[in-house]
């Protein structure tokens, strides 16, 4: 275990994840804000084996992570800390729609957030949404991250990007 809430735990991802992580990401509600489209068997097979070998090569600048129910130690998405092409640490989460409305996203942010800034003792994060994926919008607005801009990325789409700092 990684990290955990009150009904939450996160560790690393493994093989036996696969039908749940593709069931998660072959749907199109899921990935509507994160790349237009669902992801094929395939590319979730391809995508879940990348993920487990970055575990051993990656020196923190990526990690992909399970989230598993407590109750009944089901995997219900995914959370992320990867270093972005901005030298950002950038976090992220998502979850099988089946899930959905049940305050997962708002339990998971906080300790998520607490996991980088405490626990990792990074210095900052932040975290991007497209302006429309209202649920996500609603729970980093609620969150410790403050807003900081709205613009178009360059599909021309509008973003929000958020950022929280250590406390000095």
């Amino acid at each position: 275990m990684i990290f955990s809430s009150n009904r939450l735990y996160v560790r690393k991802l493994n093989l036996d994840d696969f039908e749940a992580f593709n069931e998660m990401q072959s749907n199109k509600n899921v990935m509507k804000y994160i790349i237009g489209r669902p992801k094929t068997k395939e590319e979730n097979k391809k995508e879940l084996d990348h993920i487990i070998s970055m575990y051993e090569k990656s020196s923190g600048d990526f990690c992909v992570m399970a989230v598993i129910n407590k109750d009944n130690d089901k995997f219900i998405g995914t959370c992320a800390i990867i270093k972005n092409g901005d030298f950002e640490y950038e976090i992220g989460y998502r979850f099988i729609e089946k899930v959905w409305g049940n305050g997962y996203g708002k339990e998971l942010l906080h300790k998520l957030i607490k996991y980088c800034l405490v626990d990792r003792d990074l210095k900052e994060i932040v975290a991007y949404v497209d302006k429309e994926n209202i649920p996500s919008v609603k729970i980093l607005d609620k969150s410790s991250m403050e807003f900081v801009r709205e613009y178009n990325n360059q599909e021309g789409k509008p973003e929000r990007m958020y950022k929280v700092k250590q406390q000095t």
